[in-house]
């Protein structure tokens, strides 16, 4: 049986762009999903002024669903194209997966 973990990563729409186009042709990247949220916390020193005074930064999160074995080579190719300090990263492991048909 494959083991399988989900790649969550959080990071400012500046690099969106970056990223997206690094995954679409990564090798190691199924397919992800795209979100857009809003961080809340006190550590956001790259704030704008209309963040600052909303108390919360725009943030955009990629889920990406993939076999264990290709977690690494994947961080490596993102790390290797889209370099910043804004980006967070963690996984988490899939129990189970499949479709409902």
């Amino acid at each position: 049986m494959t083991a399988f973990v989900r790649l969550t990563l959080v990071f400012p729409p500046s690099i969106e762009e970056a990223l997206l186009e690094t995954l679409i042709t990564a090798p190691q990247a199924p397919g992800f999903t795209l979100m857009h949220a809003q961080g809340h916390g006190s550590d956001f020193p790259h704030a704008s002024t209309a963040e600052q005074v909303r108390g919360s930064i725009d943030r955009r999160i990629v889920w990406i669903v993939l076999e264990s074995a290709a977690l690494q080579p994947l961080i490596e190719t993102i790390r290797g194209r889209v370099r910043s300090q804004d980006v967070v990263w963690w996984t988490e492991a899939v129990l189970e997966r499949g479709r409902l048909a």
